[in-house]
């Protein structure tokens, strides 16, 4: 057989092991030694599957990794999320559909030290859901919020997808992070839109809270303070170029530690479950690295990636055409892989492709990502979904999947505009590379 031959075939056995739930790393490694052993020999193969974990662990960049993930267990162990819902409640609250406005709020400042969607879903749906559910908010606006909100848990920084895309694509990962921050707000200002529309609509969806006095407003800010500094601490010391993205995380890992410790909220328990938390997440993404190394290996002697881009080069698109068609692509891979598997599958083939064609691979890291978003919370796939009907489990999960609908289309509206003006995107990476 030709390598190109084995590439294709290589790809749609990787295809067939995701649907069929073989862990990510594992149909990675397998399909990459085997596909390097038919195109070259299997003495070769073997010695790609014994040198390739090392020297992939062995990389400085990855350390960025671990460090994030600890500072977010740390903070969601310490119990400073429900803190952080009831200081943003006790601001907008008390407007008419202020509890779910308060869920997109609280969602975003979480997700700044979160960087995981499956972490800020769980936690908003655990301390969120409950209050608008005392409120009598109806269940559909209550869920479509949380899930909603928890998308902005992989577009906010520090994003763990982003990391992973700068590190399969040497893109520069504090310019990724830092890329991320006025997607990610102005995604949550359309989510904000639609929370309006819908309550102004239907008034009963979303009655207003308890309003709090201007002495209690302020007094809550004591409560959001550990978020803010923490986010100042490393985005911010990413953008003015003080810390590498790795030393920023370890500012934040060290300075949330000593924050719960200070404010007795971590105990021994706490840390441990923290740590372990951290290291399964962390060998996991280590695990699905090592065979993405392997499997870009085998796609790159297969020739796959430059077959690609031959072909494209030949067709009389327009460059905005290719990546609309690129972003259609991601759009329906979504609906049935998760993040990383997309990432590792593609990037190989798609990153240097997008490249020649001149755009940029921060902004396309960021709006990848987006796209990727609404695979999310859509059918079939629908992880957050299925994590929010875990805890609401008198509502059907169908109902959920319905009522997401106007959130979607805040999404997919958010793609059109960031596509439209790629500046919004690539600004604050832009001044960070005249600024260094």
């Amino acid at each position: 057989m030709s390598p190109e031959l084995i590439g294709i075939l290589g790809v749609l056995a990787l295809l067939l092991l995701f649907l069929v739930k073989v862990p990510v790393s594992i149909a990675l490694i397998i399909v990459g030694t085997a596909g390097f052993s038919l195109v070259r020999s299997l003495d070769t193969g073997l010695v790609q599957l014994g040198s390739t974990p090392f020297g992939t662990a062995s990389s400085y960049s990855l350390s960025v990794i671990p460090l994030f993930i600890f500072m977010g267990m740390v903070l969601s162990y310490s119990g400073f999320g429900q803190d952080l819902f009831r200081a943003v409640d006790s601001w907008i609250g008390h407007v008419r559909g202020g509890m779910a406005l308060t869920t997109i709020g609280t969602s975003a400042i979480f997700s700044s030290i979160s960087g995981s969607v499956n972490a800020t879903t769980a936690a908003m749906a655990r301390i969120t859901l409950p209050e608008m559910s005392r409120y009598k908010y109806s269940p559909t606006l209550s869920t479509a919020c949380v899930a909603a909100g928890g998308t902005l848990g992989i577009l906010i920084p520090p994003s763990v997808i982003l990391i992973l895309y700068g590190i399969l694509t040497m893109e520069p990962i504090g310019q990724l992070l830092v890329a991320g921050i006025i997607p990610g707000i102005l995604q949550m200002l359309l989510f904000m839109i639609v929370i309006f529309l819908w309550v102004k609509k239907n008034p009963d969806a979303g009655p207003p809270s308890v309003k709090s006095s201007w002495k209690e407003k302020f007094q809550s800010l004591s409560k959001v303070w550990p978020f803010v500094l923490l986010f100042i601490l490393t985005i911010g010391g990413i953008y003015l170029g003080i810390f590498t993205p790795t030393e920023a995380g370890a500012m934040g890992a060290f300075g949330a530690l000593i924050l719960a410790v200070l404010t007795r909220r971590l105990n021994w328990k706490k840390f441990v479950h923290a740590l372990s938390e951290t290291t399964r997440l962390s060998a996991m993404i280590f695990l699905i690295l090592i065979g993405a190394d392997i499997f870009s290996q085998f796609l790159s002697i297969s020739r796959i990636p430059a077959e690609v881009t031959m072909f494209v080069n030949e067709l009389s698109w327009s460059p905005m055409m290719i990546m609309a068609a690129i972003l259609i692509v991601y759009f329906v891979l979504g609906l049935f892989l998760e993040g990383i598997a997309i990432l590792v599958l593609t990037l190989p083939v798609i990153h240097p492709l997008v490249t020649q064609l001149g755009f940029d691979g921060v902004w396309f890291g960021v709006i990848m990502v987006m796209v990727m978003n609404i695979g999310l919370i859509t059918p079939p796939l629908g992880i957050s979904i299925y994590i929010i009907s875990g805890v609401m489990k008198d509502i059907p999960i169908e109902r959920i999947f319905k009522g997401v609908t106007p959130m979607l289309a805040a999404m997919i509206a958010a793609v059109v505009l960031f596509t439209a003006f790629p500046e919004l995107i690539t600004f604050l990476p832009d001044y960070m590379r005249g600024g260094n």
